[in-house]
């Protein structure tokens, strides 16, 4: 697959685009992002990455679209560990809320120029070490195994060394001065909270791309689907992040869904030599493991709940809802006489 060098231009113009018509038009006031404007936006991306998977199999064929496809719900899934960053820096940081959405479409940008690094590395690699593919493989499943056994990766915001290094260097104002990263006080220039808080977001997304971008490369090798693949899924981070922050708590199994997911991609990449797992099979396992793996914790969320509410009843009176409680609402007919 030969991409023509103004496809990519054309590619980068309309995400650019995107991104300044959501900063511009849509987000140019600062406001708390409810739940409705989160669902309808979380919609809108997904619609567009979804419709550009249709450009590619109309552009290249369904083998193309099946590997964009498989990259995109992969770092989709992948990017929900970014969302637990996300929640622990807002409340590490003391974020407003109205400043949020501000602070991660910066966040986003330079995480799409971060990837865009990372990939475009990535390829170099492979293309004149063809055995690093190899190397991806075995950190895959590396990866994984420590995933199903609860290693994660630790994140903690006061001892990121950019941070400590920003503080020491670079004056900082006391308080948040709006959606400001630098404010003019006393004639000399200050950083404000914002911007460390977009530095340590920045350097954790470092952190958590090291095992996105070998995953996308053991799907497709085309630099140009996992690109945009990646693109598309990291653009409706934002809106995904204040539509399931408050869900994520219940997601127990998703840690396991993902780890299975990696250590498939991990073993296909290191068995490519003696057998190869066709476009669709990939797509499949990683559709199939993911929607188990939530449905499975939607399920045992919801039996928790129930639980809850039995044990929680006064002197174990707790009822369901199809038991009507005939006592309390039919009188007595042994105690109620006839008149007259």
């Amino acid at each position: 697959m030969s991409v023509a060098w103004w496809i990519w231009l054309l590619f980068l113009a309309f995400i650019l685009f995107l991104l300044a018509a959501d900063l511009l038009f849509f987000h140019r006031d600062a406001h708390e992002v409810g739940v409705k404007e989160a669902a309808v936006w979380s919609a809108v991306w997904v619609a567009l990455g979804l419709g550009f998977c249709g450009l590619v199999w109309w552009w290249q064929g369904g083998v193309a679209a099946g590997e964009y496809l498989a990259g995109y719900l992969l770092e989709k899934s992948l990017s929900v560990d970014n969302i637990f960053v996300f929640a622990l820096l807002f409340t590490y940081f003391a974020v407003p809320a109205k400043y949020q959405h501000r602070l991660l479409f910066w966040g986003v940008l330079g995480a799409l120029v971060l990837r865009g690094t990372f990939i475009f590395a990535g390829t170099s690699l492979l293309h004149y070490f063809n055995w690093m593919f190899y190397v991806f493989g075995a950190f895959l499943v590396y990866t994984a195994v420590k995933m199903a056994r609860g290693g994660e990766q630790q994140v903690e915001p006061g001892r990121n060394l950019l941070l400590r290094g920003f503080r020491r260097v670079i004056s900082m104002t006391q308080d948040y001065q709006g959606q400001r990263f630098l404010v003019r006080e006393a004639g000399r220039w200050l950083a404000t909270p914002m911007l460390a808080v977009l530095l340590v977001v920045e350097s954790t997304d470092v952190l958590f791309a090291t095992d996105s971008i070998p995953a996308i490369f053991g799907v497709t090798h085309e630099p140009f689907l996992v690109f945009t693949s990646n693109i598309f899924a990291i653009l409706g981070l934002r809106t995904l992040y204040f539509l399931l922050a408050g869900l994520m708590k219940q997601m127990r199994y998703l840690k396991v869904g993902l780890a299975l997911v990696l250590g498939f991609v991990g073993v296909k990449m290191l068995a490519s030599a003696f057998i190869v797992i066709p476009v669709w099979v990939s797509l499949v396992v990683i559709a199939a493991t993911l929607a188990t793996a939530v449905l499975l914790s939607l399920r045992a969320s919801r039996r928790e709940t129930a639980t809850f509410d039995v044990a929680a009843a006064p002197d174990g009176c707790a009822t369901r809802p199809w038991e009507r409680t005939r006592s309390h609402t039919r009188p007595d007919r042994r105690r109620r006489g006839r008149r007259g």
